[in-house]
């Protein structure tokens, strides 16, 4: 399908500076800088517990940095998170699905595109439409897991944060992620995800966290 339309156009795109974190007294990573500009992915490696997740949050503007900067097209995301989490589309390790809704039902959520003909073609996108009626509990993991995908091509946010995005997709599934954030990036969008396992994204830039 064709994505839904990438809300707020980035000129500069994400810049982190000199970033850091920690917690209690233990400094998870600090002194990272990096920009992902229009059209790139960053690919953010390291070992459990070297803050992958951290700083997808933080980058999200759901933690506060204990250092650095984090800005959008030059300005501090914290100076307005509103508008903030409107330009950002965030997929965590949880994948968010209510078993008791419909597999499309899971879908018509604040934010998200509300037309019908739109959801479908989402669900189409990553081979759910089958499904569209049957109760999302009885959902395979790999599936949950392509219904919160689906919810990326309707929110039409800039900015895609993914933390572990093929956890439980067959090969097949994989393939089509990678064609959807082909599309996402060649109108503009930016990607940073987080991986243990090769993602088909093409081109990216890595940054490994010790």
């Amino acid at each position: 399908m064709e994505p839904k339309e990438a809300a707020g156009a980035s000129r500069e795109g994400l810049a982190a500076v000199e970033l850091g974190f920690r917690r209690d007294e233990r400094w998870i990573f600090r002194g990272l800088s990096f920009t992902v500009a229009p059209g790139e992915a960053l690919l953010v490696r390291g070992r459990n517990g070297a803050g992958k997740s951290t700083l997808l949050r933080l980058l999200a503007g759901l933690a506060r940095p204990a250092g650095g900067r984090i800005l959008w097209d030059g300005a501090e995301i914290g100076a307005d998170l509103a508008a903030h989490g409107t330009r950002l589309a965030y997929l965590g390790h949880l994948d968010g699905v209510k078993g008791a809704l419909s597999v499309e039902d899971n879908l018509l959520l604040p934010g998200l595109a509300q037309s019908a003909a739109a959801r479908r073609e989402a669900l189409r996108t990553f081979g759910l439409l089958p499904f569209a009626a049957f109760p999302a509990r009885f959902l395979s993991a790999g599936q949950k897991r392509r219904l919160a995908l689906a919810r990326l091509l309707l929110k039409g946010a800039v900015l895609w944060l993914l933390d572990e995005p093929g956890t439980g997709l067959d090969a097949a599934s994989l393939a089509r992620l990678g064609e959807v954030c082909a599309a996402h990036r060649a109108r503009g969008g930016l990607i940073v995800a987080t991986t243990h396992q090769p993602l088909p994204l093409g081109p990216v830039r890595e940054l490994a966290l010790a």
